[in-house]
């Protein structure tokens, strides 16, 4: 990830909120409360007055949600103690989204297989709940939570840039459009459970980097080996309040724009202290192989043009003294330096520097 976001709060985290409740405070207590009902959220007011709107209705959303509820309340009220502290670990691990990311040695990356492994009497439930969970729609609830079209908006006037963060070749729709772009389950949904309604594991990303490239690609664990093994492994938290900067170089084999290939092209990233995330974020993103598209299509031989007729100009003007594209590339840095991700800096600067090594400026 080539910058985090800043994190929004929303009232929409009250739908966190009101998971939170039902997962501790009446799941987790299923063995000892026995019977299920709406005295279960009499101590959450604005939970109990949804549960009661879904008790009424008829509709399927509503049945949903009170139904899921309600069954997975019945699975926990067979386990015993040691198994509910279990569950209680392994929701509290999906829910802190920065120690997922960082592999933090007391989290657990608790995936549906998990779940499979350990309690298959609720597992199926625990599943269709949390995965439906994100695209549930219901008045009652929209009335306590508010709109996420409304986050969005909120979200993209504070993270302004208007380049994904996770590639920084595609831009992102902003507060003038009427459409938005979709939020990534960093965590993917149909891996993890609990966190899909999670905000901190709910980021906006381009088309491309959320549907083309990482899709359901699990993020916390390598791809299998031959052997079917994956590990665990680290990942940029979208969310990092900790400054970091990658740095990308660019090495060409040749002198001839025109004709590179994708084999022609070398791509080396830093900071060395950030290598197990980089390595995450290239092979999920499909990095190099987009980095290297790029540079082999026209926007990369037009910045190549630009040089020369920056040098051009310089002849026809003031005399050729061989300086222009030195001069050029100086205005490049600075920009990149100012502006890394505007009008991408950071991979134009890199390509040009790999130009003049590979001598195409003469």
């Amino acid at each position: 990830m080539l910058f985090p976001y800043t994190y929004v709060p929303h009232q929409m985290e009250k739908m966190q909120e009101f998971v939170d409740y039902i997962f501790f405070e009446v799941w987790c207590n299923a063995p000892t409360v026995g019977t299920f009902g709406l005295h279960l959220f009499d101590y959450k007011i604005e939970l109990r007055e949804v549960m009661e709107a879904f008790y009424y209705s008829d509709k399927n959303n509503a049945d949903f949600f009170y139904g899921h509820v309600e069954r997975i309340f019945q699975g926990f009220s067979n386990l015993n103690q040691k198994q509910i502290r279990r569950l209680k670990w392994w929701y509290c691990s999906n829910n802190n989204i920065e120690q997922l990311c960082t592999n933090h040695s007391g989290n657990h990356a608790t995936r549906h297989s998990d779940i499979e492994s350990k309690f298959p009497a609720i597992a199926r439930d625990i599943r269709m709940f949390f995965v439906g969970l994100y695209d549930f729609d219901a008045s009652a609830m929209k009335k306590k939570t508010g709109d996420i079209g409304d986050h969005y908006k909120q979200f993209v006037n504070t993270n302004d840039s208007g380049t994904c963060p996770f590639c920084g070749i595609s831009d992102l729709l902003g507060g003038n459009h009427t459409k938005r772009e979709a939020y990534d389950h960093y965590m993917p949904k149909t891996i993890y459970p609990f966190n899909s309604i999670n905000f901190k594991n709910l980021v906006p990303a381009c088309h491309h980097c959320n549907s083309s490239y990482k899709s359901s690609k699990d993020t916390a664990f390598s791809p299998k080996d031959p052997c079917g093994l994956q590990v665990r492994r680290k990942v940029f938290y979208p969310f990092s309040t900790q400054p970091y900067s990658i740095s990308l170089q660019v090495l060409i084999r040749h002198a001839d724009h025109e004709k590179l290939t994708t084999a022609d092209i070398s791509l080396s990233f830093g900071p060395p202290e950030l290598d197990e995330q980089i390595a995450t974020w290239k092979e999920i993103y499909s990095i190099e192989e987009r980095y290297r598209a790029k540079l082999c299509g026209s926007d990369a031989k037009a910045w190549v043009v630009e040089v020369m007729d920056e040098w051009r100009w310089h002849e026809e003007s003031a005399g050729a003294d061989g300086r222009a594209p030195e001069a050029y590339l100086q205005a490049v840095a600075r920009h990149t330096a100012k502006s890394p991700y505007t009008n991408e800096n950071f991979l134009k600067y890199g390509f040009l520097q790999a130009c003049k090594a590979a001598g195409t400026f003469g």
